[in-house]
């Protein structure tokens, strides 16, 4: 083969070697609540969760300014974020309240469930080595009489022991599971509290 061919042949090479990227980093959010001391024998249909559309995609999206974000192609969730994220509060609602009947709608019905709750994400920011915040507004409805209580919940936890992504999803995980136990606190708050509570807790407020 002549030089010029050599030549070719190496550039091809290098070439090819400069165009192979790094496969993606996955991560996912994981339940993290202790388990219940008591036991709360009720069945809680979660969902619908929903979480805002600029996060909503395979890639992690990082805040880098106020108005500024990035898609970080290296770095992705190993699922849809909101059914990870759903998952994530019926496993800590499961652990947190003792019952083995929590579920996820829509994959289950909860037309026969004792409780039903909604969650609207309304922030969902990831700043690595930083902090990750949650924003929720959320309700519980107790199915039997149709009362509801309405609570927002908003957390920011830090990212530690380092800067990595592994650790950045671990603080959404811990921001979940503080979601998480209000809502639990509801349920059993409203399993405790009768009609004739409700309704004189109400009259109270006006």
């Amino acid at each position: 083969m002549s030089l010029a061919g050599r030549l070719g042949t190496l550039l091809c090479v290098l070439a090819a070697g400069c165009a192979t990227t790094p496969p993606a980093r996955l991560y996912v959010l994981s339940a993290s609540s202790p388990t219940a001391k008591t036991t709360l024998d009720v069945s809680v249909s979660v969902g619908p969760v929903s979480i805002p559309a600029a996060v909503d995609r395979p890639q992690i999206v990082v805040a880098t300014a106020a108005n500024q974000v990035r898609l970080d192609d290296f770095n992705r969730w190993s699922s849809p974020l909101q059914e990870n994220l759903s998952s994530v509060i019926a496993e800590n609602l499961a652990a947190l309240l003792g019952s083995s009947r929590v579920t996820r709608f829509p994959k289950t019905s909860s037309a026969d469930a004792d409780f039903r709750v909604a969650i609207e994400v309304t922030r969902f920011e990831s700043v690595p080595g930083q902090w990750a915040t949650l924003d929720a507004a959320w309700t519980v409805r107790r199915t039997a009489d149709g009362v509801v209580q309405t609570q927002r919940t908003s957390v920011r936890e830090a990212v530690v022991p380092d800067n990595s992504f592994e650790a950045l999803a671990a603080a959404h995980s811990r921001a979940a599971a503080r979601l998480s136990q209000g809502i639990a606190e509801a349920v059993r708050a409203l399993q405790g509290m009768s009609v004739d509570t409700v309704q004189s807790t109400s009259d109270m407020r006006m």
